[in-house]
Parts: structure tokens; C-alpha cells; sequence
């Protein structure tokens, strides 16, 4: 008798703060078998009525408590002993929010939700390791060819808050100078008449993120690529 092929959804969901300049993952403690009490992405079976972007969203809201708009489609995993119960594929998501404009809270087969620095992991279920693993590095691709990371940052911010976020997440240093000069070269940024001040240095000029305009010039054939 053949096995049928189950299918899963897992939502790998990526938190920074400006703050502490760390990259967290978001991870659910497993209440039921296989890997009893062990750390898990959210996710779980998709339905029969449902769209994969439906069930990745309830399964997210079901054991965290958070509800994302959007989370792009990272990769199919499906090596036959991925899953102890059976032969399961699971389609896997990722996503990039800033952990303080959200609360989170552990439901249905979550015993509990936490926030892991990436740095920091504990030993995860399945092959949530292999799958946590390149999101990372799609994450860190993705920040250097599309403006992902302004959604993180405040409304108004100062230049220095934009190089200390692709520096985290690049998880290397970067070439302040020539970063400036190829962000403002690329017109995707307004500098107000505004400043801040932060200690005992120089107040510093506040820009914002136009969103309208990059999207004009992207139509247009502009390339963003840092």
C-alpha cells in the first residue's frame, strides 16, 4: 500500500531591533509528539480548503498570536525522513518584522512562543536547523537588492540607524562612505529639515524612506543593489 504525501507549512519570521542591533527568530516550544516539549518554527498542516498563504497565516496566528501580511515563499523541503509520522513536505516562509510593534502569545499546539537571537539557538525539531539555515542566507541576499529593511527603522531616522541595520543584518562591517554615497545616489531617500540629537556628538540630519518614489523608479528599470 503506497503512503500518501502530507503537506505542511512552516514560517520562518525574522525580528530586529534598532536598539540591541540583533536578528532574532521567532520559535514555538512543541506541546505534543514528535519532539515533545522541543523548539520548533510555527507551522503545521495545511488544510484541505486552504491556499498555502492562508494556512501559513492561520498556522502563525494559531501558535504565536502574530498576524504578518506578507511572508514571501523561501523553499520545498522534502527529503522522506524529515518527518518520523510520516512522509510529510513541507513548503517553508519567511518574513522581517520589528518584534516591538507586535505582542506574542503561545496557542493551540504551542506550549510556548520566544523570541531566539540567531546567534543563540537551541536545538531545533525536524530539520528546522536545515530550513532556519537558508533563510538566513536568503535574508541577507534579499537586504542587498530590494529596500526591505526600511519597515524596521522609525517613520524619520538618522543615516547612522540604516548603517547599523544592514550591518546586523549582513553580519559583516560595511563601508560607511561608500554605503552613503550609493544610498543617496539612488534618490530613494528624503532628508528633512529635521535633526536629533543622540549623546554628546553632532545633532544629526532625519531622512525618510520614500516608498512611492522607489517603486516609480523600480518601474522605471532602477536597480537597487548595495
Amino acid at each position: 500500500m503506497k503512503q500518501s504525501i502530507k503537506l505542511t507549512v512552516d514560517a520562518v519570521v525574522f525580528g530586529y531591533e534598532a536598539k540591541t542591533e540583533t536578528i532574532s527568530v521567532l520559535l514555538v516550544k512543541r506541546k505534543y509528539k514528535p519532539f515533545q516539549g522541543k523548539w520548533a518554527l510555527p507551522g503545521g498542516f495545511v488544510l484541505q480548503e486552504e491556499s498555502l498563504e492562508d494556512a501559513v497565516e492561520r498556522e502563525l496566528n494559531e501558535e504565536t498570536g502574530l498576524q504578518i501580511n506578507y511572508l514571501e515563499q523561501l523553499y520545498t523541503f522534502g527529503q522522506p525522513e524529515r518527518d518520523p509520522r510520516s512522509r510529510v513536505v513541507s513548503v517553508a516562509y519567511f518574513g522581517l518584522i520589528k518584534p516591538s510593534n507586535f505582542k506574542i502569545a503561545a496557542a493551540t499546539d504551542a506550549e510556548d512562543v520566544q523570541w531566539f537571537k540567531t546567534t543563540e539557538l537551541p536545538k531545533l525539531s525536524f530539520d528546522h536547523d536545515k530550513i532556519l539555515k537558508l533563510a538566513i542566507a536568503r535574508l541577507k541576499g534579499k537586504i542587498t537588492y530590494e529596500p526591505i529593511g526600511f519597515q524596521l527603522l522609525d517613520n524619520k531616522f538618522p543615516f547612522s540607524d540604516l548603517e547599523k541595520l544592514y550591518t546586523t543584518l549582513l553580519g559583516r562591517t560595511i563601508d560607511r562612505r561608500n554605503f552613503r554615497k550609493k544610498i543617496l545616489s539612488l534618490n530613494i531617500l528624503d532628508e528633512l529639515d529635521e535633526k536629533i540629537s543622540r549623546g554628546s556628538g553632532r545633532p544629526a540630519n532625519l531622512f525618510k524612506f520614500n516608498k512611492e518614489r522607489y517603486f516609480q523608479l523600480k518601474n522605471e528599470g532602477i536597480i537597487f543593489e548595495i
